[in-house]
């Protein structure tokens, strides 16, 4: 049985541990969803993965002070856009504050889920919100994937010591 988050162990310090984790090769998502008032929510994500096969599960870690937080933890719906090399101007652009991100962005309606953005030229997974866990200072999203859009070019973008990069 796991042991619950507490302060028994001295953990090592945010700046070490930041540094490590920009050593962890990551891919580059973004996560997009539509509000119940129909305001559009978005943020470039490295914190992806998969969870179960049966059935067919993802996870997404978002912090606490993402502007899309609140939006994030409460729709019905979002979408996991994972990027290419030719979409490092979004990835930048999802990931700036203050800005309007959706602003000119190349983003489509999901067909059978009218309203919900996505990337239509990258992979994309629209999931149902099946689950939130909050762990220290994000929230784990659990998504249920209900449909797959296969697209992208094949060459991922990739977060990497603090930068954009790409596999070779």
């Amino acid at each position: 049985m796991p042991t619950p988050l507490q302060e028994k162990w001295p953990a090592v310090d945010g700046a070490t541990f930041k540094e490590a984790m920009s050593l962890l090769a990551a891919p580059l998502t973004v996560v997009t969803t539509r509000d119940a008032q129909g305001q559009p929510w978005g943020f470039t994500a490295s914190a992806v993965t998969s969870v179960s096969l049966e059935p067919p599960l993802v996870l997404v870690g978002i912090a606490h002070t993402s502007s899309c937080h609140g939006a994030l933890t409460q729709v019905p719906e979002f979408v996991i856009n994972v990027l290419g090399d030719e979409h490092r101007d979004l990835a930048g652009r999802f990931a700036t504050s203050g800005v309007d991100r959706f602003a000119g962005a190349p983003l489509e309606e999901w067909p059978d889920s009218p309203g919900l953005p996505h990337v239509p030229d990258a992979l994309a997974l629209r999931c149902a919100l099946a689950d939130r866990i909050t762990l220290g200072d994000h929230d784990l999203l659990v998504g249920q994937v209900l449909d797959v859009r296969l697209e992208g070019s094949g060459r991922p973008l990739l977060w990497y010591q603090r930068a954009f990069r790409t596999a070779t």
